[in-house]
């Protein structure tokens, strides 16, 4: 069947049509996304602002035309972080349901880690062991770990990229106090769970999946993603650190310049890095290995598990 998949991120909104069936990986058929960054059109309140209502509204009709345009037989609309966390979250769905027609569901953070686990474990397999899975998003961070499917522990914190760089950055390029207490907090609010994962060990496998991770694995080296899905990336914990004092102190021209960083995302680089460097130190991972499969692959690969079962 074909399926739409909408993700309404906190930086992105993604519509993904996708030729799904059971037993088979997902084949992706078409993308379209438009940069929303909901996470930066939220007043003092923090409720979405009408600029981002709007925003919404109109990239979720325009998503509606190209599903049909595509053929999509079904559709899977949710949101995460951003949404979420709004003040006014069922005002602005209500909104968007009325003027567009569809019903976007709002993923809990736990949810999200544990889809995006769901995600990676079929992506390696059951070779990987215990596995434990990173995500950082827009908005929020996801940690889950298990032996299974269905991850043992699986939490969400309000570290994302996007977030970070607003209550840090907004007023322009970070100075070392405002790095020194990034970084602090950052740390602080990983290592508060950090036993959820570390009580069973140290993973056989560790990866890590989203934009932010892709993006600061190709600068330290990793294979660009027009070699394909299947060429192994890996973003290692020594070069990272190495590459923290160089981003830090660039424009957002020159970081635009670097490989796998695109202009809108530029003012996320420093606290993407220094999000992934505080995880891969607390929880012990010299190096975590890039997934091509997330979020939205595992909301398809559950939707064609409840359907097999169905029939």
């Amino acid at each position: 069947m074909r399926l739409g998949v909408l993700d309404i991120g906190s930086n992105t909104g993604h519509l993904l049509v996708v030729d799904a069936h059971g037993g088979a990986a997902p084949l992706p058929a078409f993308s379209y996304k438009e940069p929303l960054r909901l996470a930066e059109h939220l007043d003092d309140e923090g409720a979405v602002t009408q600029p981002g209502v709007d925003a919404l509204t109109a990239f979720t009709a325009q998503a509606l035309v190209v599903a049909e345009d595509k053929g999509c037989q079904d559709m899977l609309a949710f949101a995460t972080s951003a949404v979420r966390d709004a003040v006014n979250t069922d005002a602005v769905l209500d909104h968007v349901h009325a003027v567009t027609g569809m019903r976007i569901a709002v993923l809990a953070g736990e949810d999200e880690a544990r889809l995006t686990f769901l995600a990676v474990r079929r992506w390696f397999g059951w070779s990987a062991g215990r596995l434990a899975v990173f995500d950082i998003g827009g908005g929020s961070l996801e940690i889950a770990g298990g032996a299974d499917e269905s991850p043992d522990v699986a939490w969400s914190l309000p570290i994302g990229a996007g977030r970070l760089a607003r209550q840090f950055f907004g007023g322009g390029p970070p100075d070392d106090d405002a790095i020194r207490g990034l970084r602090k907090q950052i740390r602080a609010e990983i290592a508060r769970d950090a036993g959820h994962l570390l009580r069973a060990g140290t993973p056989d496998h560790a990866a890590a999946t989203s934009k932010t991770f892709r993006s600061l694995a190709r600068i330290c080296g990793a294979a660009p993603s027009a070699d394909g899905p299947l060429v192994p990336r890996v973003l290692e914990r020594e070069a990272l650190r190495e590459w923290i004092p160089k981003l830090c102190a660039m424009t957002p021209d020159a970081l635009a310049h670097l490989p796998g960083v695109s202009p809108s995302r530029t003012h996320q680089i420093v606290p993407g890095a220094l999000v992934a460097e505080a995880a891969m130190d607390i929880f012990g991972l010299a190096a975590l290995e890039i997934c091509p499969w997330a979020l939205r692959e595992g909301v398809i690969l559950e939707r064609l598990d409840q359907i097999s079962v169905l029939g």
